[in-house]
Parts: C-alpha cells; structure tokens; sequence
C-alpha cells in the first residue's frame, strides 16, 4: 500500500494507553484512529491494522479481558485478521486476544490458552504475586519476517521495555507450548542482559511458561504481548514492523495448529474433610455481577448472575471451635463493612464454583491469619467465587452450556470449576 497505513487505536471502558499508543503508531509513520467500543463498526473496515491497548478494560471484572474479548467490535477486528491485517494486543489487550482465541489461532478461535496471575518464582519459592512494574528484557526467538511485527529484528536480537500487569503469565497444556515453539508462535522471551532465558525471577517477571512474553497467531498477523513497546522508542521496530508488513502486501497462508484443546467436564464440588464451608454475600452494588450479566445478555443468553465469595477453611485434628470465628473476626476473608455471612441458598438455576488452580490467595490468607493475626490449627484455605445462573426461561441445562461455552466465568487452563449444590 502506498498510503499512509491508518490503524486503529481500540479502548474499552477502563483503557487508559491510547496516549503513548498513537504517539508509538505516529513515530513509525503511520496515523493512529480513535476508536471507542460503542462508535459504529464501519469505521473499523476503512482501517488497515488495529491495536488493542492496554489499560483495565471494564476494570478486569471476572477476570482481566474476558468482559471486552465478547464485545461485537472483537467479532469484526476477527474477522479483518482473516484478511491478513495486523492485530496487535498490549497487556489488557494481549489478555483480550487470548481471551478471543485469536492468539494462538486454533480452528474457530477456540480458547487454548489462558494470562493468570502473576507468579514471581525464584528457586522452587514463591517471592511475591499481583501487580508488577519494571524494566525487563525480551528477546526474539525466531527469525524476524515470521510475524508482522518482528521485521526490524534479528533472531535473538534484545530489547529492554517496560511491563506492568498483574495478570500476564501465559498458562496452557505442554503439548500445546511444544507445537507453539515448533511452529515459531512463541515470539518473545524474557532473558536476562546477555539474552540468556532464566526461569527464576527476576528475570521472568511473572512465572511465564517457557517465559513467554509474546505470542502470535499461525498466519503471524496477530500478536498478543504483554510488556508495553510503545511506551519506549526501544520498543518502535515493532511498530515500524507493523508499517512494513503492511506496505509489503503480504499473502498470508491460512493455517491450522493440529491441537484439540480441552473441555472441561464439571464435576459436583464437595467439602473436604475436616473443613468448614464460608460463604460471603457483598452487601454493596456488585458490578462485577452486573457486569457479566449485562455481558452475558448481549451475547443472547438471558440470565440472571449473583456471586458470593467461598471460603474453605481446612483446620488440624486439635483446633479448637473457635478457631474459624477468629479466623472471621480478622476480617482477611470478610470485610464486615461491606460483607456479610451467607447461608446456602437454593434458586432455579444452577451454581458454578470457580478456583485458581494454584489459589495463591488461600495460601496468602492462610500465611498471613499465622504470622499476623497468630491463629493456629489451619491446615490449609482455599479460595474461590459461586456464580449463581438463574435463566429467564426454561431450559436451565442449555442455557448453564452456552454461559460454559463463552468462558466467562473461567478460563479452564488457568482455573479449575465445579457444579456447586
């Protein structure tokens, strides 16, 4: 093309990047357009590559990027990414792209897998968790005209940039990496200043598998990449790249990663023994709730959606009764100022627990309930929220299938669910 390249700058409720984003897109010679969730589509067609930046799209509520990955402006970005336009997603709009299936890019965009909470590593020990902000290094790992943002590279060639997010460690099954690393999808590595890949922290910042830091699509038009470019001119050959692509006409050979990803099958959540059940009901508006609900209902599927909060509180032979009331009366699994004790309910619908796989907030809750508050017997506390699914109509069994199906609720490489009764 021999115009100037328009792309897209995409924000949802919560972004806040769009500054330095068009600033990075002007640098490289091509013209940034606003673009809001809700403006008319048509202006997405007359763009030539689109930027899903960073920020706290609809404030990570469920989990970061799912509420945006289900909005109709995602269907159509997918659906000019078949065309061969570059789709690139910073940070919240990494999490975005993954959370479309659109990173790795497997048949019908299928989820595969999942940017859980960060998890600072180092020696087997786990040193800090949650939001992260610093200077890393990343490297490219495979030559630079496999993907269309990595022209102006060298394989192995470094580049320190910025990270910031809590929730950035790419997470899915190891047959799945292997075909990724085979197929030169695994776009960038953290590694230290000699370029060397170090599992521990620092230098992989998050406990990323095999630590990525990008991956991208098997067209190599779209990339989801956690750490900020366009927040540093070290980061600008991913946007001169991206120009480059474009001016290139490149065709684009359709391909398909030979991988089933999985399905997970509910089982009936039970208590464990020797463990006390807590239920926690917000006694505030829950726009989290709202959110997913209102999310749920664009999609088509009429539901009604309640939360609490579960706790499981799993106490020693010889701790005493009182032990769970003063594990409440710290207030670390109840805020009393906008919480209250919830007995079981039953409704219409169905109820949906969801965990962490690894729960670092049970084991934070636990260590901290030892060290700071001094209340000994706890054996272990796990952590998690009940959806609660109430249809508008009958047909409960269909409906829970299509609320299963739009992953809202969990991400099945990065949490475990459970039928709650």
């Amino acid at each position: 093309m021999n115009s100037v390249a328009k792309i897209a700058i995409i924000q949802f409720p919560g972004s806040n990047c769009e500054r330095e984003s068009a600033l990075a897109i002007k640098r490289a010679g091509m013209e940034p357009v606003e673009f809001l969730w809700n403006e008319p589509v048509e202006k997405l067609h007359e763009c030539d590559g689109y930027f899903i930046i960073g920020g706290f799209s609809y404030e990570d509520r469920s989990r970061a990027g799912i509420i945006a990955s289900l909005d109709p402006v995602m269907k159509i970005i997918s659906e000019e990414s078949e065309k061969g336009k570059p789709v690139l997603g910073i940070c919240n709009g990494a999490q975005i792209l993954v959370e479309t299936g659109l990173v790795p890019g497997l048949r019908n965009n299928r989820v595969g897998m999942a940017l859980s909470g960060n998890r600072m590593v180092k020696d087997g020990h786990v040193m800090g968790t949650g939001y992260y902000n610093v200077w890393a290094n990343v490297k490219l790992t495979h030559t630079g005209n496999r993907c269309a943002f990595t022209r102006h590279f060298q394989e192995g060639e470094r580049m320190n940039i910025p990270i910031a997010h809590a929730e950035g460690r790419f997470m899915m099954d190891d047959d799945l990496l292997e075909k990724l690393q085979a197929n030169d999808q695994t776009v960038f590595k953290y590694c230290n200043e000699n370029g060397e890949v170090i599992p521990d922290f620092p230098v992989n910042p998050n406990g990323s598998m095999d630590n990525l830091a990008a991956v991208c699509n098997t067209e190599g038009n779209v990339m989801a990449m956690m750490p900020h470019p366009e927040r540093t001119t070290a980061g600008d050959p991913i946007f001169t790249s991206m120009r480059d692509y474009l001016n290139e006409d490149t065709q684009l050979t359709a391909t398909t990663l030979d991988y089933d990803p999985r399905h997970q099958e509910l089982e009936t959540y039970r208590c464990s023994d020797n463990s006390e059940e807590l239920l926690v009901d917000l006694i505030i508006t829950d726009n989290e709730a709202v959110s997913v609900e209102n999310a749920l209902r664009h999609l088509g599927i009429a539901v009604s959606i309640t939360r609490q909060n579960h706790w499981e509180i799993a106490l020693k032979a010889d701790a005493g009764g009182e032990t769970v009331d003063k594990i409440i009366a710290s207030g670390e699994v109840l805020n009393s100022n906008k919480e209250s004790p919830a007995d079981k309910t039953s409704n219409n619908g169905e109820a949906i627990l969801v965990r962490y796989k690894d729960d670092l907030v049970g084991q934070h809750k636990k260590a901290a309930l030892k060290e700071w508050f001094h209340i000994e017997g706890i054996q272990e506390i796990r952590s998690g929220v009940i959806w609660h699914i109430t249809p508008d109509d009958e047909g409960a069994d269909e409906t829970l299938e299509k609320v299963l199906q739009s992953h809202i609720l969990f991400n099945p490489y990065s949490h475990n669910g459970y039928k709650y009764e």
